[in-house]
């Protein structure tokens, strides 16, 4: 099993930013991508970017050049810095950590309960 702690979330102003952190434990040397995904109200949960260790980062488009996502494997910690964000940001914020093996087939997802991201002046 693997915990995900996220924190960071907040109330910003448009055009502001925000970094959100998430703190892994547990069995995390199961782990081979970690991300961000975000749900604003009566939408699905959409991936925002994430870092694997074969596949590199990848971002969203609607967040491409805005946000950035990195690591620090010291502190199990995956970061996501955003920057000039619009209300359309504005969302839950869950850390993501899956396990994928069998060529990518078969996949087991971790999930924080998520912080909340408010964009708004």
């Amino acid at each position: 099993q693997v915990q995900l702690v996220e924190s960071g979330g907040g109330l910003v102003q448009p055009g502001g930013s925000l970094r959100l952190s998430c703190v892994a434990s547990g069995d995390i040397s199961s782990i081979n991508v970690m991300g961000w995904y975000r749900q604003a109200p009566g939408k699905q949960r959409d991936a925002v970017a994430s870092m694997s260790s074969t596949t590199g980062i990848h971002y969203d488009d609607s967040v491409k050049g805005r946000f950035f996502i990195s690591k620090d494997d010291d502190k199990n910690t995956v970061y996501l810095q955003m920057n000039r964000l619009t209300p359309e940001d504005t969302a839950v914020y869950y850390c993501n950590a899956a396990n994928l093996r069998d060529m990518g087939t078969t996949r087991t997802d971790y999930w924080g309960r998520g912080t909340q991201v408010t964009v708004s002046s």
